[in-house]
């Protein structure tokens, strides 16, 4: 039996968290004010699968969101 790996699936995540944002009528600026963040480029690179959010940073936008962080991420699996 071969074990199947989970993988987050950086680009179709990003536009998970883009959707969200947009879905609650926030713009990137909102998610900046309410992170802390001193620029907006962490949030870019979210949305266009550049990287991934921090655990902590997750779990805020989970709350922000009001859905559960796997709902936020994308997961597929590789051998």
């Amino acid at each position: 039996m071969k074990f199947v790996y989970p993988v987050i699936n950086l680009k179709l995540t990003g536009q998970n968290i883009k959707q969200l944002r947009i879905n609650n009528n926030m713009t990137v600026k909102d998610l900046q004010n309410i992170l802390g963040f001193e620029s907006p480029q962490a949030i870019y690179k979210w949305q266009w699968g550049d990287s991934l959010p921090t655990i902590d940073n997750l779990v805020v936008l989970a709350k922000i969101f009001s859905v559960q962080i796997n709902d936020i991420l994308v997961i597929t699996e590789t051998s």
